[in-house]
Parts: structure tokens; C-alpha cells; sequence
């Protein structure tokens, strides 16, 4: 062999070196010619006529002048057909295109900070789907352009926090109030409570509402029933009419004693069961046509 294992050429032919004023026999020309070919054959070509046998070792690495970007798997400044392996990092300067199947064991770091915009914007988008095993964390805005199914038989978590908390309101916002212990939606003007009605103290409105009747005593209503005109109830003074009011036990209750000043409207009458008394600086007033009985 030429080759001494370590990589340096050496002669082997008896003979060598020759020595000034002796004869070159042709048996050891012919052998040094020999021993030239085969270094010769065992060495890489710099024209790419040479497969090399056994793995070549770089130390200081490889460089390559070509400046075209690859666009295969067999162009390019470097390529193999056998795959690449990497001990240390590796640095792509523009894109890397994958044609394969690409399994990442470790975590991978994405430096760009542009929030995305469509399927074909951001750090990373895909054509074909995106199928993930474990928990995906999205740090800012999630958008679904599509149907978002749930198919999961446990629940979804909403978003949740206090009233203070609550985000800039866009339409169709639904979350969980910490505050009011309640789901709410914003509607496109304010926050109202989703899955039931809001429940306000009201003593100031002044027109007829309708009071509201519920499907169960217990656990969650899912219908509720009002009387139409037939019972009528106004915040602002109490006031709670009904088209004919039925004692079912036999007893209608008053007070014997009128704390709030009131009147009697034109076409209304009144009864009461004595004794009565006025409260002071209150007063009763009975419009003309109108009768007040005090039994």
C-alpha cells in the first residue's frame, strides 16, 4: 500500500531512492511506476471522477464557492444521497425545503416575531394540516378561518377572569366572569350574561314590565314564561297588576297602615280592612269618580 494509514504517501519499492551514478533497473522503475499508480488511484480527484471507500475526515471543514441554491436532493453545493448526519448545529441561510417526512426529537425555536395573517404568513404554515400529539400553546390571538370542532368528550376551558379584566370587546367575545361567577358574551354594545338573564334591582324604570315565571324550583330553568298584558309590574312604584288576582287559600292580606302616599286613579276604586292608619306626612288621594271602601 502507498499509503501509510495516516494519510502520508510513501514508496515502497526496493531500489529507492536512487543513487547518483548507479543504473536504473527497469525492475525498479517499473515498480516505482507501480507504486505511483496505485497512490494516484487512491486518491480523490478534484474533476469528481473518483467514489471515495471509506469516510473522509475534514478538520477544518468543507467550502464551497457554488452559490446556487439547491432545488433537489441532487443539486446544490453539497449533496448525498445517503442522508446527512450532524453532531453540531446546523445553520441554513435562506430556506430549507424538506421533500420527506421531518421528525424533530427535540423542540424547535422559531425567531420571527410577525403575528400571522393568512395560511401562507407567519414563522410556520403548512398546506397539508397540522396534527399535534400534545398540548399546543398559543400566546396571543388564535384565528380559525374554518369550523372550530371539539370533539374531546371532557370540556372546553374558557378564557376567565374578573370584571376588571375584561378584554377590548369585539363581537362575539364568550368568557367566564370570576366576579359575577357567570358566562358572558359581548354582544356588539355591552357584556350580558350568556345561558341566562342578568338579574338588576331595578326601583327606578316607570313603564309596565312583565314579571317572569320559571319551569323548575330547583337546579337550572331552561323556559321561562311571562303573562303578557295579563300581568304587568312596574318598578318605579311596585305596582303589580293582574287581571283577576284569586286568593287560593281564602285571604287577602293589607297592611293597616299606608307608609308611602298614594292615589287612586280616575277610573280605579279601592278597598282596604280597617283600622287604617296614614302615616305622617303621608296621604291618600282618591280621584273624582273613584271611591276608596275602608272595611
Amino acid at each position: 500500500m502507498s499509503y501509510n494509514g495516516s494519510g502520508t504517501f510513501q514508496i515502497n519499492t526496493a531500489g529507492q531512492p536512487v543513487i547518483t551514478g548507479t543504473v536504473i533497473s527497469s525492475t525498479a522503475f517499473n515498480a516505482l511506476t507501480a507504486d505511483l499508480a496505485t497512490g494516484l488511484s487512491t486518491a480523490i480527484t478534484k474533476d469528481g471522477q473518483t467514489t471515495t471507500t471509506a469516510r473522509i475526515v475534514f478538520a477544518q471543514g468543507i467550502n464551497s464557492s457554488l452559490a446556487t441554491d439547491t432545488s433537489s436532493g441532487a443539486t446544490g453545493s453539497i449533496f448525498t444521497a445517503g442522508g446527512i448526519g450532524a453532531a453540531k448545529a446546523v445553520y441554513v441561510g435562506t430556506t430549507l425545503t424538506v421533500a420527506g417526512l421531518s421528525t424533530f426529537t427535540g423542540a424547535i425555536a422559531v425567531d420571527s416575531v410577525t403575528d400571522s395573517s393568512s395560511t401562507t404568513t407567519g414563522s410556520i404554515h403548512t398546506d397539508g394540516g397540522l396534527g399535534v400529539a400534545k398540548a399546543a400553546y398559543i400566546g396571543t390571538t388564535l384565528n380559525v378561518a374554518g369550523l372550530a370542532s371539539f370533539t374531546a368528550t371532557s370540556a372546553v376551558l374558557l378564557a376567565k377572569g374578573t370584571t376588571g379584566q375584561r378584554p377590548s370587546p369585539t363581537s362575539g367575545m364568550l368568557r367566564f366572569n370570576t366576579t359575577t361567577t357567570e358566562f358572558e358574551g359581548y354582544n356588539g354594545t355591552a357584556w350580558s350574561s350568556v345561558g341566562g338573564a342578568a338579574l338588576s334591582n331595578d326601583t327606578s324604570t316607570a313603564t309596565n314590565v312583565f314579571p317572569l315565571f320559571a319551569n323548575a324550583t330547583t337546579g337550572t330553568a331552561t323556559t321561562l314564561f311571562t303573562g303578557n298584558a295579563f300581568l304587568l309590574y312596574k318598578p318605579s312604584t311596585g305596582e303589580l297588576q293582574a287581571r283577576v288576582p284569586v286568593a287560593s287559600n281564602g285571604i287577602v292580606v293589607n297592611s293597616q297602615s299606608v307608609a308611602t302616599s298614594y292615589t287612586i286613579a280616575t277610573g280605579y276604586s279601592g278597598t282596604s280592612a280597617g283600622p287604617i292608619t296614614i302615616a305622617s306626612g303621608q296621604s291618600v288621594t282618591v280621584s273624582s269618580g273613584s271611591r276608596w271602601v275602608v272595611l
